[in-house]
C-alpha cells in the first residue's frame, strides 16, 4: 500500500469515530521523520479541542488499528489539533478558511519574493485568491509550497 492509501483508509477508519465524539477529521498524514514513521490525525471541533479529546480518539483508533494491522511499517500514532496556524492543503481547508489572513510560500519567486500573506479570498478551480497589501493575488496550487494561517497574538 502507499502512503496515500494509509492516509485514506485511517480516515475512512476515523470518520465514525469521530462522529460518536462530534469530532471533525481535519487531516491524515502518514510520514517518515528521521528513521520513524509517523501517523497523524489532525481533529477538530467547534470551540477547539481538548485533550481529552484527543486521548479518546487516539485510543477508539488504535484499537481499530491494531485490530485491521494494514500499515507495513512501525509506526508512532498522534492525535492532535491542527493547531492555530493549521496548515492549508486540500480544497476544503481552503473554504472554511475563506476571510482568514494566510500566509502562502512559493516554490519560486514572484516579483523576488516567495513569502505572500493577505486576506484569503476564494479557492476555485485549484487556484488560491488572497488579498494583499498590493493587490489580489492568485497562486495555482503547483505554485504553493505551503499554505498556512497567519497567528495573532
Amino acid at each position: 500500500m502507499s502512503k496515500a492509501d494509509y492516509e485514506a483508509r485511517t480516515e475512512e477508519m476515523m470518520t465514525p469515530i469521530a462522529d460518536r465524539l462530534s469530532l471533525k477529521i481535519y487531516d491524515v498524514e502518514f510520514v517518515k521523520e528521521g528513521q520513524d514513521y509517523y501517523l497523524r490525525v489532525y481533529i477538530d471541533k467547534e470551540g477547539g479541542v481538548t485533550i481529552d479529546d484527543c486521548e479518546a480518539a487516539s485510543r477508539a483508533l488504535s484499537d481499530m488499528l491494531d485490530k485491521e494491522d494494514f500499515i507495513s511499517e512501525a509506526y508512532v500514532l498522534e492525535v492532535s489539533s491542527p493547531g492555530l496556524g493549521r496548515t492549508l492543503k486540500k480544497e476544503r481547508h481552503f473554504l472554511n478558511s475563506l476571510g482568514e489572513e494566510v500566509e502562502i510560500k512559493t516554490y519560486k519567486p514572484i516579483d523576488g519574493l516567495k513569502e505572500f500573506t493577505g486576506i484569503l479570498k476564494d479557492y476555485k478551480d485549484d487556484t488560491v485568491i488572497i488579498e494583499t497589501d498590493a493587490g489580489e493575488m492568485n497562486f495555482r496550487a503547483d505554485m504553493i509550497a505551503k499554505a498556512s494561517l497567519t497567528i495573532d497574538f
